[in-house]
């Protein structure tokens, strides 16, 4: 008997207790894509829908072991890389996703929850830097971490000096800018271009992640590099369109919307 294969999409990122972002975040996406989601968590958080009060990255050498013992296991077709926590943990991630060239890596550099908590400092950003963005396939992100990574204020500097750090696309996001429209921008070394999509009402957590996500499950698909960051923009803004509530901050994407279309 044969059986259906699935793309299988590792994520590396952190356990969000309310359920709206993080490894549950980005399961909820690439299994909304048709992709098999393997997980291996890098930090613990205490947080809610307002926001992360603490940050608990875990062992360095558990994250390494476990990545081995999984993808000893299963071909790997796409890493997303989320939440970090730690140059420790970063230097684990490298350690693991070096040994896979031809993957695709997606990499949502979270920087600072959506209620403002600081979770990366000085040395996680030279890591990121030095180690993960050399190896990504796209990087994404929001204007915020696009400047703190680069240290510039011009988005379009910001966009052209990430590409030098050494990864292909860079799709910086705007959502977090006072516009009228949400303006995303996307870089690579032959081609820029703009997407203008409308802004919602409201405030939403873990949008980041399903973008993200979506771009990762995309890529594992083998969906053309920008076909795919075209439909995980589609995919990301129909999950917030259709957001619901569970608690007193921000809304939940709809990251199933398409089960009621």
């Amino acid at each position: 008997m044969q059986y259906t294969q699935r793309p299988v999409v590792v994520s590396f990122s952190g356990h969000d207790p309310s359920g709206g972002a993080g490894i549950q975040a980005d399961i909820e996406t690439i299994i909304s894509h048709t992709c098999h989601a393997a997980s291996i968590i890098t930090c613990l958080t205490e947080q809610n829908t307002k926001n992360v009060a603490d940050c608990i990255p875990q062992k360095p050498q558990h994250i390494i072991q476990q990545a081995k013992r999984l993808l000893d296991d299963m071909p790997v077709h796409a890493f997303k890389i989320g939440l970090i926590g730690s140059a420790d943990v970063a230097q684990a991630i490298y350690d693991v996703v070096r040994h896979y060239p031809l993957v695709p890596i997606i990499l949502d550099p979270i920087l600072a929850a959506g209620g403002g908590t600081n979770l990366a400092n000085e040395e996680l950003l030279t890591a990121l830097r030095d180690w993960l963005i050399p190896l990504t396939t796209v990087l994404t992100p929001n204007c915020q971490e696009a400047r703190r990574l680069t240290g510039l204020d011009d988005i379009e500097a910001c966009g052209l000096r990430l590409l030098e750090y050494g990864c292909e696309y860079v799709l910086i996001t705007g959502a977090d800018e006072s516009t009228a429209s949400v303006e995303n921008r996307l870089f690579s070394f032959n081609n820029q271009e703009n997407y203008t999509w409308a802004r919602l009402p409201a405030n939403y957590h873990g949008s980041g992640c399903t973008l993200a996500a979506s771009l990762a499950a995309l890529f594992a698909l083998g969906v053309e590099p920008l076909q795919a960051l075209n439909d995980a923009q589609e995919y990301t803004w129909h999950s917030l369109q259709t957001a619901y509530r569970t608690g007193a901050g921000q809304l939940n994407p709809n990251r199933l919307f398409w089960r009621n279309e």
